[in-house]
Protein backbone atom coordinates (compact mmCIF):
# COMPACT_ATOMS: atom_id res chain seq x y z
CA UNK A 1 0.00 0.00 0.00
CA UNK A 2 2.76 1.83 -0.20
CA UNK A 3 5.69 3.31 -2.52
CA UNK A 4 9.55 2.32 -1.97
CA UNK A 5 11.96 4.57 -2.43
CA UNK A 6 12.32 4.53 -6.11
CA UNK A 7 13.25 7.29 -8.91
CA UNK A 8 11.15 5.36 -11.26
CA UNK A 9 7.34 3.81 -11.48
CA UNK A 10 9.49 0.83 -13.21
CA UNK A 11 11.96 0.14 -10.61
CA UNK A 12 9.12 0.56 -7.89
CA UNK A 13 6.94 -1.51 -9.90
CA UNK A 14 9.72 -4.05 -10.41
CA UNK A 15 11.15 -3.60 -6.33
CA UNK A 16 7.33 -4.56 -5.20
CA UNK A 17 6.15 -7.15 -7.48
CA UNK A 18 7.33 -9.50 -5.88
CA UNK A 19 5.93 -9.06 -2.28
CA UNK A 20 2.51 -8.71 -3.30
CA UNK A 21 0.30 -11.11 -2.34
CA UNK A 22 -1.11 -13.29 -5.46
CA UNK A 23 -2.67 -16.24 -2.93
CA UNK A 24 -6.29 -15.96 -3.86
CA UNK A 25 -5.59 -16.05 -7.72
CA UNK A 26 -5.72 -19.47 -9.45
CA UNK A 27 -2.76 -21.72 -10.69
CA UNK A 28 -3.74 -20.44 -14.03
CA UNK A 29 -3.89 -16.58 -13.15
CA UNK A 30 -0.88 -16.96 -11.45
CA UNK A 31 1.17 -17.90 -13.83
CA UNK A 32 -0.09 -15.26 -16.50
CA UNK A 33 0.71 -12.49 -14.00
CA UNK A 34 4.53 -14.24 -13.77
CA UNK A 35 4.83 -14.30 -17.60
CA UNK A 36 3.61 -11.08 -18.01
CA UNK A 37 5.22 -9.34 -15.57
CA UNK A 38 8.51 -10.68 -17.48
CA UNK A 39 6.73 -9.49 -20.91
CA UNK A 40 7.03 -5.95 -19.76
CA UNK A 41 10.36 -6.45 -17.72
CA UNK A 42 11.95 -6.69 -21.28
CA UNK A 43 10.03 -4.58 -22.51
CA UNK A 44 9.96 -1.75 -20.10
CA UNK A 45 7.67 1.54 -21.02
CA UNK A 46 7.11 2.95 -24.50
CA UNK A 47 9.24 6.11 -25.66
CA UNK A 48 9.04 8.01 -28.49
CA UNK A 49 11.57 5.94 -30.24
CA UNK A 50 8.76 3.52 -30.36
CA UNK A 51 6.57 4.12 -33.72
CA UNK A 52 3.03 3.77 -32.13
CA UNK A 53 4.01 6.65 -29.49
CA UNK A 54 6.17 8.48 -31.58
CA UNK A 55 4.13 11.72 -30.45
CA UNK A 56 3.14 9.96 -26.80
CA UNK A 57 5.82 10.97 -24.32
CA UNK A 58 4.81 9.26 -20.79
CA UNK A 59 8.59 10.64 -19.59
CA UNK A 60 7.10 12.57 -17.17
CA UNK A 61 3.81 10.43 -15.89
CA UNK A 62 6.27 7.62 -15.34
CA UNK A 63 9.27 8.98 -13.96
CA UNK A 64 7.95 9.27 -10.66
CA UNK A 65 6.53 6.98 -8.27
CA UNK A 66 2.96 7.03 -6.60
CA UNK A 67 0.98 5.18 -3.78
CA UNK A 68 -0.52 1.91 -5.51
CA UNK A 69 -3.65 0.60 -4.97
CA UNK A 70 -5.10 3.19 -2.25
CA UNK A 71 -7.97 2.69 0.06
CA UNK A 72 -10.98 5.37 -0.69
CA UNK A 73 -13.50 6.39 1.74
CA UNK A 74 -16.40 6.11 -0.25
CA UNK A 75 -18.92 7.39 2.43
CA UNK A 76 -19.16 11.15 0.62
CA UNK A 77 -18.40 10.51 -2.55
CA UNK A 78 -20.24 13.30 -4.78
CA UNK A 79 -20.88 11.30 -8.51
CA UNK A 80 -22.80 14.39 -9.66
CA UNK A 81 -20.59 14.95 -12.54
CA UNK A 82 -21.63 11.47 -14.11
CA UNK A 83 -25.03 12.66 -14.46
CA UNK A 84 -26.24 12.33 -18.01
CA UNK A 85 -30.07 13.63 -17.77
CA UNK A 86 -32.55 11.95 -18.80
CA UNK A 87 -30.89 8.69 -19.06
CA UNK A 88 -32.67 5.76 -17.70
CA UNK A 89 -29.66 3.45 -16.89
CA UNK A 90 -28.53 0.52 -14.24
CA UNK A 91 -25.45 1.96 -12.27
CA UNK A 92 -21.80 0.10 -11.48
CA UNK A 93 -19.25 2.21 -9.83
CA UNK A 94 -15.93 1.97 -9.62
CA UNK A 95 -13.67 3.71 -7.27
CA UNK A 96 -9.57 3.53 -8.47
CA UNK A 97 -11.35 0.53 -10.22
CA UNK A 98 -12.75 -1.07 -6.90
CA UNK A 99 -16.15 -2.22 -8.01
CA UNK A 100 -18.71 -0.29 -5.14
CA UNK A 101 -21.52 -2.43 -4.71
CA UNK A 102 -23.27 -0.03 -2.45
CA UNK A 103 -23.68 2.64 -5.13
CA UNK A 104 -24.54 -0.01 -7.91
CA UNK A 105 -27.94 -1.02 -8.72
CA UNK A 106 -28.35 -4.29 -11.29
CA UNK A 107 -30.29 -6.51 -9.51
CA UNK A 108 -33.69 -6.00 -11.28
CA UNK A 109 -31.57 -7.79 -14.39
CA UNK A 110 -31.65 -11.98 -14.18
CA UNK A 111 -28.98 -13.77 -15.59
CA UNK A 112 -25.90 -11.65 -15.46
CA UNK A 113 -22.54 -12.14 -13.83
CA UNK A 114 -21.20 -9.72 -12.39
CA UNK A 115 -18.63 -9.39 -10.40
CA UNK A 116 -15.56 -7.85 -9.12
CA UNK A 117 -12.73 -9.45 -11.59
CA UNK A 118 -11.01 -11.02 -8.68
CA UNK A 119 -13.54 -13.40 -7.72
CA UNK A 120 -14.79 -14.20 -11.06
CA UNK A 121 -11.41 -16.63 -11.77
CA UNK A 122 -13.91 -19.74 -11.30
CA UNK A 123 -16.21 -18.56 -14.30
CA UNK A 124 -16.43 -20.58 -17.92
CA UNK A 125 -16.12 -17.79 -19.88
CA UNK A 126 -13.01 -16.10 -17.22
CA UNK A 127 -10.94 -18.94 -18.38
CA UNK A 128 -11.78 -18.88 -21.69
CA UNK A 129 -11.19 -15.30 -22.76
CA UNK A 130 -9.13 -13.53 -19.53
CA UNK A 131 -5.76 -12.60 -21.19
CA UNK A 132 -6.48 -14.29 -24.60
CA UNK A 133 -7.16 -11.37 -26.64
CA UNK A 134 -5.52 -8.20 -25.46
CA UNK A 135 -2.46 -10.29 -24.72
CA UNK A 136 -1.61 -11.11 -27.54
CA UNK A 137 -0.85 -7.78 -28.64
CA UNK A 138 3.03 -6.23 -28.44
CA UNK A 139 1.56 -3.67 -25.66
CA UNK A 140 3.66 -3.17 -21.96
CA UNK A 141 1.04 -1.51 -20.73
CA UNK A 142 -1.35 -4.15 -21.23
CA UNK A 143 1.34 -6.82 -19.85
CA UNK A 144 1.55 -4.71 -16.86
CA UNK A 145 -1.97 -4.78 -16.24
CA UNK A 146 -2.19 -8.30 -16.60
CA UNK A 147 0.83 -9.04 -13.91
CA UNK A 148 -0.76 -6.03 -11.65
CA UNK A 149 -4.21 -5.64 -11.52
CA UNK A 150 -6.07 -5.28 -8.84
CA UNK A 151 -9.50 -4.31 -9.58
CA UNK A 152 -12.01 -4.48 -12.42
CA UNK A 153 -15.28 -6.04 -13.27
CA UNK A 154 -16.24 -9.34 -15.13
CA UNK A 155 -19.54 -9.70 -16.58
CA UNK A 156 -20.93 -11.54 -18.62
CA UNK A 157 -24.35 -11.54 -20.25
CA UNK A 158 -25.98 -14.97 -21.08
CA UNK A 159 -27.48 -16.49 -24.08
CA UNK A 160 -30.10 -14.65 -25.61
CA UNK A 161 -30.58 -11.79 -22.73
CA UNK A 162 -31.28 -8.66 -23.84
CA UNK A 163 -30.41 -6.23 -21.44
CA UNK A 164 -33.72 -3.80 -20.72
CA UNK A 165 -31.65 -0.19 -20.50
CA UNK A 166 -28.11 1.01 -20.51
CA UNK A 167 -25.36 -0.05 -18.21
CA UNK A 168 -23.29 2.72 -17.01
CA UNK A 169 -20.30 2.06 -15.31
CA UNK A 170 -18.72 5.23 -13.75
CA UNK A 171 -15.05 5.35 -13.43
CA UNK A 172 -13.89 7.37 -10.25
CA UNK A 173 -10.49 8.63 -9.61
CA UNK A 174 -10.41 9.96 -5.85
CA UNK A 175 -7.17 10.16 -3.33
CA UNK A 176 -5.15 12.22 -1.23
CA UNK A 177 -1.85 11.04 -2.65
CA UNK A 178 -0.37 10.86 -5.92
CA UNK A 179 -2.12 7.40 -6.94
CA UNK A 180 -1.36 4.92 -9.85
CA UNK A 181 -4.70 2.02 -10.70
CA UNK A 182 -4.66 -1.21 -12.57
CA UNK A 183 -8.36 -1.87 -13.87
CA UNK A 184 -8.80 -4.46 -15.66
CA UNK A 185 -12.64 -5.83 -16.95
CA UNK A 186 -13.93 -8.57 -18.68
CA UNK A 187 -16.96 -8.16 -20.84
CA UNK A 188 -18.56 -11.15 -22.60
CA UNK A 189 -22.00 -11.76 -24.67
CA UNK A 190 -22.72 -15.00 -25.38
CA UNK A 191 -24.91 -16.10 -28.22
CA UNK A 192 -27.71 -13.39 -28.91
CA UNK A 193 -26.96 -10.98 -25.98
CA UNK A 194 -27.64 -7.29 -26.77
CA UNK A 195 -26.42 -4.47 -24.50
CA UNK A 196 -25.48 -0.72 -24.32
CA UNK A 197 -22.41 0.32 -21.66
CA UNK A 198 -22.04 3.89 -21.21
CA UNK A 199 -18.40 4.24 -19.43
CA UNK A 200 -18.23 7.41 -17.72
CA UNK A 201 -14.98 8.80 -16.28
CA UNK A 202 -14.56 11.87 -13.47
CA UNK A 203 -12.42 13.06 -10.98
CA UNK A 204 -13.45 13.49 -7.58
CA UNK A 205 -12.35 15.10 -4.17
CA UNK A 206 -8.96 16.19 -3.57
CA UNK A 207 -7.36 17.13 -6.92
CA UNK A 208 -3.95 14.72 -6.87
CA UNK A 209 -2.01 13.78 -10.15
CA UNK A 210 -2.84 10.00 -10.46
CA UNK A 211 -2.23 7.97 -13.02
CA UNK A 212 -4.74 5.07 -14.89
CA UNK A 213 -3.77 2.13 -16.51
CA UNK A 214 -6.84 0.50 -17.59
CA UNK A 215 -7.65 -2.94 -20.12
CA UNK A 216 -10.44 -4.28 -21.40
CA UNK A 217 -11.43 -7.06 -23.42
CA UNK A 218 -14.32 -7.82 -25.15
CA UNK A 219 -16.02 -10.75 -26.17
CA UNK A 220 -19.09 -11.04 -28.66
CA UNK A 221 -20.60 -14.43 -29.52
CA UNK A 222 -22.37 -15.50 -32.41
CA UNK A 223 -24.99 -12.90 -33.16
CA UNK A 224 -24.43 -10.26 -30.11
CA UNK A 225 -24.60 -6.36 -30.31
CA UNK A 226 -22.84 -4.10 -28.14
CA UNK A 227 -23.10 -0.30 -28.28
CA UNK A 228 -20.40 0.99 -26.16
CA UNK A 229 -19.89 4.41 -25.20
CA UNK A 230 -16.84 6.14 -23.75
CA UNK A 231 -17.48 9.72 -22.54
CA UNK A 232 -14.20 11.52 -20.84
CA UNK A 233 -14.88 14.21 -18.27
CA UNK A 234 -12.04 13.72 -15.64
CA UNK A 235 -10.22 16.67 -14.27
CA UNK A 236 -6.58 17.83 -15.45
CA UNK A 237 -5.06 16.54 -12.46
CA UNK A 238 -6.23 12.61 -14.38
CA UNK A 239 -4.31 11.14 -16.90
CA UNK A 240 -5.37 7.57 -18.53
CA UNK A 241 -3.86 4.97 -20.49
CA UNK A 242 -7.01 2.96 -22.22
CA UNK A 243 -6.56 -0.76 -23.94
CA UNK A 244 -9.77 -2.25 -25.18
CA UNK A 245 -9.60 -5.21 -27.13
CA UNK A 246 -12.62 -6.64 -28.96
CA UNK A 247 -13.04 -10.50 -30.42
CA UNK A 248 -15.97 -10.84 -32.60
CA UNK A 249 -17.58 -13.93 -33.90
CA UNK A 250 -20.31 -14.08 -36.84
CA UNK A 251 -22.77 -12.29 -37.26
CA UNK A 252 -21.65 -10.17 -34.10
CA UNK A 253 -21.95 -6.28 -34.05
CA UNK A 254 -20.02 -3.69 -31.87
CA UNK A 255 -20.17 0.00 -32.06
CA UNK A 256 -17.52 1.99 -30.23
CA UNK A 257 -18.37 5.83 -29.50
CA UNK A 258 -15.15 7.68 -28.11
CA UNK A 259 -15.39 10.74 -26.70
CA UNK A 260 -12.57 13.18 -24.59
CA UNK A 261 -13.65 16.47 -23.51
CA UNK A 262 -11.87 19.60 -21.85
CA UNK A 263 -10.38 18.74 -18.74
CA UNK A 264 -8.37 15.52 -18.43
CA UNK A 265 -4.74 16.22 -18.89
CA UNK A 266 -3.26 13.53 -21.02
CA UNK A 267 -5.48 10.31 -22.83
CA UNK A 268 -4.11 7.02 -24.81
CA UNK A 269 -6.77 4.81 -26.20
CA UNK A 270 -5.97 2.20 -28.07
CA UNK A 271 -9.19 0.20 -29.29
CA UNK A 272 -8.52 -3.11 -31.19
CA UNK A 273 -11.27 -4.88 -33.36
CA UNK A 274 -10.85 -8.53 -34.47
CA UNK A 275 -13.38 -9.39 -36.78
CA UNK A 276 -12.24 -13.59 -36.20
CA UNK A 277 -15.65 -15.14 -38.37
CA UNK A 278 -17.80 -14.32 -41.38
CA UNK A 279 -20.66 -11.54 -41.60
CA UNK A 280 -19.04 -9.51 -39.07
CA UNK A 281 -20.03 -5.53 -38.33
CA UNK A 282 -17.95 -3.25 -36.32
CA UNK A 283 -18.23 0.61 -36.44
CA UNK A 284 -15.84 2.97 -34.21
CA UNK A 285 -16.66 6.88 -33.58
CA UNK A 286 -14.95 9.65 -31.99
CA UNK A 287 -15.59 13.07 -31.19
CA UNK A 288 -12.32 14.61 -29.64
CA UNK A 289 -12.83 18.12 -28.59
CA UNK A 290 -9.85 19.46 -26.54
CA UNK A 291 -8.94 22.74 -24.63
CA UNK A 292 -5.37 24.08 -22.75
CA UNK A 293 -2.95 21.77 -22.35
CA UNK A 294 -4.62 19.06 -23.76
CA UNK A 295 -3.52 15.97 -25.04
CA UNK A 296 -5.40 12.97 -26.28
CA UNK A 297 -4.10 10.07 -28.65
CA UNK A 298 -6.47 7.55 -30.50
CA UNK A 299 -4.83 4.29 -31.79
CA UNK A 300 -7.37 2.14 -33.53
CA UNK A 301 -6.54 -1.29 -35.11
CA UNK A 302 -9.62 -2.92 -37.13
CA UNK A 303 -8.43 -6.48 -38.12
CA UNK A 304 -10.30 -8.08 -40.63
CA UNK A 305 -9.24 -12.10 -40.13
CA UNK A 306 -12.25 -13.36 -42.14
CA UNK A 307 -14.34 -12.67 -45.45
CA UNK A 308 -17.80 -10.81 -46.04
CA UNK A 309 -17.10 -8.73 -43.04
CA UNK A 310 -17.85 -4.51 -42.69
CA UNK A 311 -16.06 -1.86 -40.69
CA UNK A 312 -16.67 1.90 -40.76
CA UNK A 313 -14.82 4.54 -38.62
CA UNK A 314 -15.01 8.01 -38.62
CA UNK A 315 -13.09 10.46 -36.04
CA UNK A 316 -13.17 14.15 -35.94
CA UNK A 317 -10.71 16.08 -33.47
CA UNK A 318 -11.28 19.78 -32.38
CA UNK A 319 -8.18 20.75 -31.04
CA UNK A 320 -8.26 24.28 -29.10
CA UNK A 321 -5.54 26.99 -27.48
CA UNK A 322 -2.23 24.84 -27.10
CA UNK A 323 -3.84 21.49 -27.14
CA UNK A 324 -2.41 18.54 -29.35
CA UNK A 325 -4.58 15.34 -30.94
CA UNK A 326 -3.10 11.97 -32.28
CA UNK A 327 -5.20 9.86 -34.40
CA UNK A 328 -3.34 6.36 -35.49
CA UNK A 329 -6.11 4.11 -37.52
CA UNK A 330 -4.94 0.94 -38.77
CA UNK A 331 -7.13 -1.54 -40.78
CA UNK A 332 -5.66 -4.98 -41.65
CA UNK A 333 -7.18 -7.01 -44.49
CA UNK A 334 -5.88 -10.50 -44.33
CA UNK A 335 -5.09 -12.78 -47.39
CA UNK A 336 -8.41 -14.68 -46.67
CA UNK A 337 -10.64 -11.87 -45.29
CA UNK A 338 -12.35 -11.66 -49.13
CA UNK A 339 -15.67 -9.22 -49.80
CA UNK A 340 -13.94 -7.37 -46.92
CA UNK A 341 -16.15 -3.94 -46.97
CA UNK A 342 -14.02 -0.94 -44.44
CA UNK A 343 -14.30 2.94 -44.59
CA UNK A 344 -11.88 5.16 -42.51
CA UNK A 345 -12.19 9.03 -42.08
CA UNK A 346 -10.51 11.08 -39.83
CA UNK A 347 -11.12 15.37 -39.82
CA UNK A 348 -9.67 18.10 -37.56
CA UNK A 349 -10.87 21.39 -37.10
CA UNK A 350 -7.85 23.63 -35.31
CA UNK A 351 -9.31 26.56 -33.84
CA UNK A 352 -6.63 29.06 -32.60
CA UNK A 353 -2.39 29.16 -33.81
CA UNK A 354 -1.39 26.51 -31.18
CA UNK A 355 -3.07 23.91 -31.31
CA UNK A 356 -1.66 20.43 -33.32
CA UNK A 357 -2.85 17.31 -34.97
CA UNK A 358 -1.32 14.49 -35.79
CA UNK A 359 -2.74 12.00 -37.83
CA UNK A 360 -1.94 8.52 -39.62
CA UNK A 361 -4.49 6.52 -41.34
CA UNK A 362 -3.28 3.53 -42.94
CA UNK A 363 -4.36 0.90 -44.31
CA UNK A 364 -2.44 -3.01 -45.52
CA UNK A 365 -4.58 -5.24 -47.84
CA UNK A 366 -3.84 -8.95 -48.38
CA UNK A 367 -6.67 -9.82 -50.02
CA UNK A 368 -7.53 -8.77 -53.56
CA UNK A 369 -11.46 -9.00 -53.81
CA UNK A 370 -12.39 -5.96 -51.18
CA UNK A 371 -13.77 -2.60 -51.21
CA UNK A 372 -11.81 -0.29 -48.47
CA UNK A 373 -10.54 3.69 -48.84
CA UNK A 374 -9.55 6.02 -46.33
CA UNK A 375 -9.06 9.69 -45.97
CA UNK A 376 -8.04 12.27 -43.53
CA UNK A 377 -8.98 16.46 -43.87
CA UNK A 378 -7.00 19.32 -41.59
CA UNK A 379 -8.35 22.40 -41.31
CA UNK A 380 -8.91 25.91 -39.82
CA UNK A 381 -11.46 26.90 -38.14
CA UNK A 382 -13.65 28.88 -40.63
CA UNK A 383 -13.81 32.41 -39.67
CA UNK A 384 -15.70 33.30 -43.55
CA UNK A 385 -18.66 31.21 -42.02
CA UNK A 386 -18.35 32.47 -38.58
CA UNK A 387 -18.31 36.50 -40.40
CA UNK A 388 -21.24 35.16 -42.83
CA UNK A 389 -23.34 34.43 -39.46
CA UNK A 390 -22.52 36.93 -37.43
CA UNK A 391 -23.45 39.18 -40.04
CA UNK A 392 -27.47 38.03 -40.09
CA UNK A 393 -27.65 38.42 -36.18
CA UNK A 394 -26.27 35.30 -34.83
CA UNK A 395 -23.75 36.28 -31.73
CA UNK A 396 -20.44 35.37 -32.06
CA UNK A 397 -20.52 32.62 -29.62
CA UNK A 398 -23.73 31.20 -30.90
CA UNK A 399 -22.50 31.02 -34.28
CA UNK A 400 -19.53 29.31 -33.37
CA UNK A 401 -21.09 26.85 -31.59
CA UNK A 402 -23.15 26.21 -34.59
CA UNK A 403 -20.20 25.73 -37.17
CA UNK A 404 -18.48 23.57 -34.56
CA UNK A 405 -21.40 21.27 -34.14
CA UNK A 406 -22.34 21.25 -37.97
CA UNK A 407 -18.59 19.85 -38.30
CA UNK A 408 -19.40 17.28 -35.72
CA UNK A 409 -22.94 16.24 -36.64
CA UNK A 410 -21.23 13.35 -39.06
CA UNK A 411 -20.48 11.48 -35.84
CA UNK A 412 -22.99 12.20 -33.45
CA UNK A 413 -25.91 11.88 -35.74
CA UNK A 414 -24.87 8.45 -35.83
CA UNK A 415 -24.90 7.96 -32.06
CA UNK A 416 -27.56 5.03 -31.31
CA UNK A 417 -29.05 6.70 -27.79
CA UNK A 418 -30.21 10.12 -28.65
CA UNK A 419 -29.80 10.83 -24.33
CA UNK A 420 -25.99 10.57 -24.77
CA UNK A 421 -26.35 12.35 -28.34
CA UNK A 422 -28.16 15.21 -26.39
CA UNK A 423 -25.58 15.41 -23.76
CA UNK A 424 -22.30 14.99 -25.98
CA UNK A 425 -23.59 18.34 -28.11
CA UNK A 426 -24.17 20.10 -24.73
CA UNK A 427 -20.75 19.19 -23.78
CA UNK A 428 -19.31 20.20 -26.84
CA UNK A 429 -21.03 24.09 -26.57
CA UNK A 430 -20.14 23.97 -22.71
CA UNK A 431 -16.29 23.26 -24.17
CA UNK A 432 -16.30 26.12 -26.80
CA UNK A 433 -18.88 28.55 -24.02
CA UNK A 434 -14.81 29.32 -22.45
CA UNK A 435 -13.43 30.94 -25.46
Amino acid sequence: MSTLVANSLFQQLVSTFGDLDHSNDTPSVNTQRREAFERFQTLGFPTVKNEDWKYTNIHQLVNKTYLLNEDVDVANLDLSRADIPGLDAHRIVLVNGQYILAFSSLEDEVGLVLKPIEEAQEEVNFKKHFAKHADKTDSALVALNTALHTSGIYLEIPKNKVVSKPIQIIHVSSGKQDFFTQTRNLYVLETNAEAEIIETFITVGEAVPNLNNKVAEIVLQENAKLQHYYLQLASNQSSYINHTEVYQTKHSLYNNYNCNFPGVSFVRNDINVRLDDENVESHLYGINLLADKQFVDNHTVVDHMKPHCESYEWYKNIPQDNSVAVFNGKIFVREDAQKTNAFQQNNNMLIGDHATVYTKPQLEIFADDVKCSHGCTMGQFDDEALFYLRARGIGEESARILLVHAFAFDVTSRFSNEVVRTFVEELVAKGLERN
